[in-house]
This record gives C-alpha cells, sequence and structure tokens, in this order.
C-alpha cells in the first residue's frame, strides 16, 4: 500500500502520515505514470477528503486501484491504530 498526499508542499510540511509521498493535487494527471508504478492500493489524503476525492476520481477513471482516505489525520490514526 502506499499512501499519497495530495495537499500543498507547505500543508504536508505541517505535518503527514509517516512514508506518505506529497504529489499536489494540480500535479497527479501529470504524474499517472508514477502512480502506475506505486505499490496498490493507493490511499489518497488531503486536508478534509475534499481534494483526494478529486485525485481517486481522476486516478480511477484511468485505472489506477485508490481509495479516498479522507483526511491525513484519519489515515494517519488509522495506520497507527490497526
Amino acid at each position: 500500500m502506499t499512501v499519497v498526499d495530495v495537499r500543498t508542499p507547505a500543508e504536508f510540511m505541517g505535518g503527514n502520515v509517516a512514508g506518505s509521498i506529497n504529489i499536489p493535487l494540480q500535479e497527479v494527471a501529470n504524474s499517472i505514470d508514477e502512480f502506475k508504478k506505486m505499490s496498490q492500493p493507493i490511499v489518497l489524503c488531503c486536508a478534509s477528503g475534499n481534494r483526494s476525492g478529486q485525485a481517486t476520481r481522476f486516478l480511477t477513471s484511468n485505472g489506477i486501484n485508490c481509495e479516498n482516505g479522507g483526511s491525513w489525520l484519519e489515515v494517519n490514526y488509522q495506520l497507527t491504530n490497526s
């Protein structure tokens, strides 16, 4: 599994899921090949789940196995308590 945070680099630097990758939402469309190389499933997260939802819809329509994890805080909680 790969966790991708689609927030801005500044937001990402303010706190993130350990081991996650930062690919801002505006760069997702240009990063399809990079996503295809990642360990799947891919869990996308952001601040609230809105931007990661947009990224999830786009990537799914391009055949990438991913899901919207919502807030990075929720994803972090799930990973540290599983």
